[in-house]
């Protein structure tokens, strides 16, 4: 087998398109042959990434996305309390199951490089590493999970989209806005690969920072509302499904963004720092805006709807804006390769080629955006179906599996951490995590979230014109003079 650094380090250009010399491969400076590759340009500098900078920014950009704007009524389902605790401890699950993703990941790589099989065109995806190292039956379920939470949690950057531009513009109705960010959001089919999401990751991130401290400046400057209650939690079916909403937010990793890294071991230590960082921007504003608005977030699960208008709010929005079209990007990437796979064109050396044969994934998502326009519940149900088992259950229990033999613990490319050197402790944390989910978060916050989920089909209807809009305003009354004369 190939040591464990060099089969990590290996060169990983993504696609025919974003090609690297190894030296820029495996960091960017290194000598070989006496020579230093000179590789800065304006190109790489903003359209060739692959640092562990990079997955940073792409980690951190892509977690919090929309989920910023629902966590204040989370918060409302859950109270502050409840809020904040689950916050931080679904934040450090995630990082714990994003760690055994990414030892899955070199035990593949290291495996398939020992057969002298080079990935340099092609791009690693999770549903190849449970195949390679569990069969094809955990294939089918990684790829059928993965693909149906990346569906979904594109639809809902769609959703995001229509429902924040509302509140600048409300003469179009929020089904009109999905319509015109469908068309928008298709242009992602252009972009190659992540390694070719420097530029934007870096800016998705700065326009959630702004406005996760927008949204805790202007409650606490907004104060609280007159008769603010915080009765949080009432109902067994809203407390869970403000929980499951959490779970949703922080089931953000990607096998692909881990491929698109010069130096993909890193990435272990990179979620658990980018999670660190998107705590600092959840907790403050979502604990900010319950508290100054409480109660009325049960019926508001755009944070933007309760905040007044202002060039503050406008920015925040159209920033969000911008950030929601990289997150689909995002969450669309992963699916291109797939189908791109499917159909054998993932090798084409033609960016336009490509971008056509990816048109057809753009399409069910629009549809399915306009027929459940339910921001806020969605992302419950979502967190509870879907992101419960690809993100928690599936990597726990594949990590057991795959070295549940004194062989493969022996030769195991990545050993325990350090603070949990023992593979029993390994074992012990990894049923806890499938317990926890399995129950808590897929059973009880499945139960929840599908309840919620139905009674706004209830209410609103499917391809609800207008989802949680204000009432139109009657018109004025008529003086007592002119009801006389009609």
């Amino acid at each position: 087998m190939l040591p464990p650094k060099q089969a990590e380090e290996a060169a990983i250009p993504a696609t025919d398109i974003a090609t690297f010399s190894n030296e820029t491969a495996q960091g960017g400076d290194k000598e070989q042959g006496g020579e230093t590759a000179s590789v800065f340009s304006m190109k790489s500098l903003l359209w060739h990434g692959g640092s562990a900078w990079d997955a940073w920014f792409s980690c951190a950009s892509n977690q919090v996305a929309q989920v910023l704007l629902t966590l204040p009524y989370s918060f409302s389902q859950l109270g502050m309390l409840s809020g904040v605790i689950l916050q931080m401890f679904y934040g450090f699950l995630g990082s714990w199951t994003a760690y055994l993703i990414s030892v899955l990941y070199i035990e593949y790589r290291a495996r398939k490089e020992k057969e002298n099989v080079s990935f340099k065109n092609h791009v690693i995806q999770w549903f190849e590493v449970l195949d390679g190292l569990l069969g094809p039956y955990w294939k089918a379920a990684g790829l059928a999970f993965n693909c149906t939470f990346l569906l979904f949690g594109s639809v809902i950057q769609l959703i995001a989209c229509a429902s924040n531009i509302y509140y600048i513009n409300d003469r179009l109705d929020k089904r009109t806005w999905t319509y015109i960010f469908g068309a928008c959001c298709a242009t992602t089919v252009f972009i190659p690969s992540f390694h070719n999401y420097r530029m934007w990751s870096f800016l998705g991130l700065g326009m959630t920072t702004y406005t996760a401290w927008y949204l805790t400046i202007a409650a606490a400057v907004h104060g609280q509302v007159e008769g603010v209650t915080h009765s949080g939690p009432t109902q067994l079916v809203l407390y869970f499904t403000g929980a499951t909403n959490i779970l949703y937010t922080f089931g953000g990793h990607a096998v692909t963004i881990m491929h698109a890294m010069w130096k993909p071991h890193k990435f272990k230590y990179i979620y658990l720092l980018a999670t660190v960082y998107v705590l600092t921007l959840t907790l403050p504003s979502a604990a900010a805006t319950y508290w100054a608005f409480g109660d009325q977030l049960l019926t508001h699960s755009n944070a933007f709807s309760l905040l007044p208008k202002s060039r503050w709010r406008d920015a925040a929005v159209i920033l969000m804006l911008i950030h929601q079209f990289i997150t689909f990007g995002f969450a669309c990437t992963p699916l291109y390769f797939v189908w791109e796979k499917a159909i054998g064109m993932h090798d084409a050396k033609s960016i336009c080629l490509r971008a056509l044969a990816r048109l057809p994934v753009v399409i069910p998502i629009w549809f399915l955006a306009i027929v459940f326009p339910f921001f806020g519940p969605i992302n419950s149900a979502v967190g509870a179906l879907l992101v419960s088992f690809t993100v928690y259950i599936i990597p726990a229990l594949a990590h057991m599996l795959t070295y549940r033999t004194p062989s493969a613990r022996q030769n195991a490319a990545e050993k325990p951490p350090f603070f949990l050197p023992s593979w029993t402790g390994m074992y012990v944390v990894n049923a806890l995590v499938v317990g926890w989910v399995l129950v808590v978060g897929f059973g009880l916050g499945g139960w929840a979230s599908v309840t919620n989920f139905v009674r706004q089909v209830d209410t609103f209807g499917l391809f609800a014109k207008c989802y949680q809009c204000p009432s139109p305003r009657p018109p004025p009354a008529l003086p007592p003079q002119q009801r006389r004369r009609l």
